[in-house]
């Protein structure tokens, strides 16, 4: 009797055994979740900024998943320096290279030029600073929007600088005049690259390599 009694307890130690690993996979997977819903859930949002997704950007303060363009490191140099636009060569835009309107009905102290001459973003930026002691131009409202889009369509290019810009790994997108984020008309894939421009048709606003030539818009 005493070896079948030993049997029989190294079979139920087998099977609890397997009862065991069956369901180790399984608590695993929800603890990866509620990690992952952790994560999802405290990334919080600073004054003035959002967080940008492939679907566009998200208002202030709503929790969400960071962008999956991976933004290369040469990309993020080129929105702080411009190597070609150096000080000693460095020419304000000529009249006949700009456009300049005053602002509407929503700012009628704002001035807007569109400058045709196409620079990256850091240069185009430096233009509006040193020219027009303004800066690359910020957008708030739809029907500033409107307009711009319309002075835009007179470049002849697909895409013009504004002045928003996507900084650090949980892509915030950003004003570079400090001025709030309370607009936005992302493009449904607004793409990659740290810098934003608008589009020259339709208005809307979509992510651009920084190293890229663009015409701008510069407010003042």
């Amino acid at each position: 009797m005493k070896l079948p009694l030993f049997l029989l307890l190294l079979l139920l130690g087998t099977a609890a055994a397997l009862h065991v690993g069956n369901d180790a996979p399984y608590l695993d997977s929800q603890e990866s979740q509620a990690d992952l819903s952790q994560d999802l859930e405290g990334s919080g949002e600073q004054e003035g900024e959002s967080v940008l997704t492939e679907e566009g950007i998200q208002s202030e303060g709503e929790q969400v998943e960071a962008s999956s363009c991976q933004d290369d490191f040469e990309d993020e140099n080129a929105m702080e320096s411009d190597s070609d636009d150096l000080d000693e060569n460095f020419q304000c835009p000529r009249a006949e290279d700009t456009v300049e309107i005053s602002g509407g009905p929503e700012c009628k102290t704002c001035r807007y030029v569109l400058v045709h001459t196409c620079r990256r973003f850091a240069g185009a930026r430096k233009v509006c600073r040193r020219c027009y002691h303004g800066n690359l131009v910020s957008i708030h409202n739809l029907c500033i929007n409107n307009q711009l889009q319309s002075l835009a369509s007179r470049s002849n290019q697909v895409r013009v600088w504004i002045g928003g810009r996507i900084k650090g790994w949980c892509s915030r997108f950003r004003w570079i005049d400090g001025s709030a984020v309370n607009f936005s008309n992302w493009a449904h894939h607004p793409g990659c690259g740290r810098c934003v421009s608008l589009c020259t048709r339709g208005g809307h606003w979509r992510r651009t390599r920084c190293g890229r030539r663009l015409p701008f818009i510069c407010s003042f």
